[in-house]
């Protein structure tokens, strides 16, 4: 059986490769009109979703651009047109529409242009409804009519024909409270018996997984819009091994960049392995996911930062538990010990 982590990896990975297929057989495919693949990612805050996006088109080598849906509003409304967000796109590309074409755009937040209510209003509602309006022909794959500069349409420009139908959308929302939901529909499924245990199925509907397109639907989002994003894709808070490698392995670790930093100015800085577990312990207790493991590092670090350039005299700092526990103080070791300590290392060697 696949667990959470092998599922996610395997549907970005079969959506992402299907769509770069259908761009590249281009005119081959004949018989058959293939739909893209764009795709929803669900989770909570700090979880990954936007370096998920930023890795596949870094991966890929194509075109990649951020854009905020809470920005976005229905055309002739104070606001951002949904046409902006290509136009970012090109500019990643450095104004090579063609390549521009075959990027990738992520839509962070899109969770906050949920209808407000289950019922469709009559008026307009130009932060909600309205802006799935608008994203949907984008998202199908179309000619849009890009301005040149980004704000608002001009009738006097120029606009850009940029087509979307190989532009491959990853829209990510944290979905605050569609657990309630998810519960909510299973709930009523539940058989009368002993396999309906409120605990269990409390405990089942945690995960993200079991969504489904009716979820959405009841969240606030129009059935036209669940259908141009097929592939639904939830992902799980991190736990603390999760935390624990993101603070050490990847080029961009945490600690990595402060041990560059500090050695900028010759200092070596060195974590002990209780350090790591109490920056994990503090970082799990903010509840925001990986951005706090930098917040609680930066906060450990701020002193020794601000007064070891100044002291060219210490050549090391060694942060433990108690440091980062605000129960001791970074063990600042002198530039002379420590070569003395090599050189007595080498000799015993």
């Amino acid at each position: 059986m696949w667990s959470a982590k092998t599922a996610l990896k395997s549907c970005v990975s079969v959506a992402v490769y299907n769509h770069y297929k259908r761009v590249r057989a281009g005119s081959k495919i004949e018989d058959v009109e293939i739909g893209k693949s764009n795709i929803l990612l669900l989770g909570p805050t700090g979880s990954g979703k936007t370096l998920l996006a930023q890795t596949l088109a870094r991966i890929l080598d194509v075109p990649f651009a951020i854009a905020d849906a809470t920005a976005l509003t229905e055309a002739g409304y104070v606001g951002e047109d949904v046409e902006n967000i290509l136009l970012r796109l090109i500019q990643a590309a450095d104004g090579d529409v063609e390549r521009a074409q075959s990027g990738i755009i992520y839509i962070d937040e899109i969770d906050k242009i949920a209808r407000k209510s289950d019922n469709p209003s009559i008026t307009r509602d130009v932060s909600g409804e309205g802006v799935q309006q608008a994203l949907l022909k984008i998202l199908e794959g179309g000619v849009a009519h890009v301005p040149p500069l980004p704000g608002r349409k001009h009738p006097q420009q120029e606009y850009i024909s940029f087509d979307t139908t190989d532009v491959l959308f990853i829209c990510g929302g944290a979905f605050e409270g569609i657990e309630e939901q998810i519960a909510k529909r299973l709930r009523g499924k539940q058989l009368i018996g002993f396999s309906s245990d409120a605990d269990t199925l409390e405990e089942e509907t945690q995960d993200l997984p079991h969504l489904s397109p009716d979820d959405l639907l009841h969240y606030g989002f129009i059935p036209e819009f669940i259908g141009r994003v097929p592939v639904i894709v939830g992902l799980e808070p991190l736990d603390r091994l999760a935390m624990l490698r993101i603070l050490t392995e990847p080029r961009n670790a945490v600690i990595k960049q402060y041990q560059k930093l500090l050695a900028l100015d010759h200092v070596e800085l060195e974590v002990t392995a209780d350090g790591l577990e109490a920056i994990v312990d503090r970082a799990m207790q903010a509840r925001t996911g990986a951005r706090a493991l930098r917040s609680v590092v930066e906060e450990v670090l701020l002193d020794v930062m601000y007064e070891v350039p100044s002291q060219e005299h210490i050549g090391r700092c060694i942060i433990n538990a108690e440091v980062v526990h605000r129960r001791g103080h970074p063990i600042l070791v002198p530039r002379t010990e420590r070569a003395e300590f090599r050189r007595r290392l080498d000799e015993a060697v």
